[in-house]
């Protein structure tokens, strides 16, 4: 028989990685728990909501010190407020025991908000922006006061512009058949539903601006579905419009593209390689 042959075993030096220890509690073994992946701590479900619960408590005590602000001056802004209806010779009436303490409240909540916009701001994005980088991080910080004064500027061109048109409009149809009679929450209600959003359209450029500097979108993107924004712009203008009659419609349709086309020239120039120029590839023979 052919005598068995034994070969030596060769030992190589095989380190295995090592895991890396979780803290210990005080007093007790290692137990699971978050993850330091180099950016902090992952937080759980219902730690984002307790974080989430604090912003929105913030939001909610500026907007309570925004309140006690408007309180002081609330009486002058409702007696500026119905300029548009005298200029329209318009009465407004209360047929209601509590109708002038809701106008009063719902004048007072509108000012609030616009004064306490900047902090409300500011406590949302504070939740969102643990997850952003640096970059994405100083666009959004600096579009607050940006996005404040562009609201302003919408409510006070609103006011000064539109309003008299809407007004005068709705007062004159068909006023030698029917005499309008308005009641005071009906209107105030009207007036500060059309400043509201009017204003928040006067801030588009900047959310554009902001997405553009984060990376979600481009210039020439926006170029490229400049009819999509037609569309949505008459969409919006349907949303926003305070009547439904052709020349509004088409009037707030030109104003909101108007803004996005103002959008596309602020990204062209505020982010760097947001547009290229495309050529034309010569078609094939």
């Amino acid at each position: 028989m052919a005598a068995k042959i034994r070969l030596p075993r060769l030992q190589l030096p095989v380190r295995l990685p090592r895991r890396a220890a979780l803290p210990a509690p005080a007093g007790g073994a290692p137990s699971p728990g978050p993850v330091n992946d180099g950016q902090g701590a992952v937080m759980g479900f219902f730690d984002h909501l307790e974080e989430l619960r604090q912003h929105l408590f913030r939001a909610v005590l500026g907007l309570a010190g925004g309140m006690v602000i408007a309180l002081l001056f609330a009486g002058n802004v409702i007696d500026y407020m119905t300029i548009s209806a005298r200029n329209s010779n318009i009465g407004l009436q209360s047929i209601a025991p509590t109708e002038t303490i809701g106008v009063f409240f719902r004048v007072t909540l509108m000012m609030a908000a616009i004064i306490a916009s900047p902090w409300i701001t500011y406590q949302l994005l504070s939740f969102i922006t643990p997850g952003l980088t640096s970059h994405e991080k100083r666009a959004l910080w600096r579009a607050i006061p940006v996005t404040t004064l562009l609201f302003l500027f919408g409510v006070v061109f609103t006011w000064l512009v539109l309003m008299p048109a809407y007004t005068g409009w709705l007062a004159g149809f068909k006023s030698d058949v029917i005499k309008p009679v308005w009641t005071a929450e009906n209107y105030f209600a009207f007036v500060t539903q059309v400043l509201f959003w009017h204003g928040a359209a006067f801030e588009s450029p900047v959310v554009f601006f902001v997405l553009a500097r984060i990376g979600l979108i481009t210039a020439n993107q926006m170029i490229k579905y400049w009819r999509h924004a037609i569309v949505g712009a008459a969409f919006f203008a349907g949303f926003i419009a305070p009547t439904y009659d052709p020349l509004t419609m088409i009037l707030i349709t030109v104003l909101l593209f108007g803004l996005y086309l103002g959008s596309i020239g602020l990204v062209i120039i505020g982010v760097p390689g947001s547009y290229t120029r495309q050529s034309k590839t010569p078609k094939a023979a």
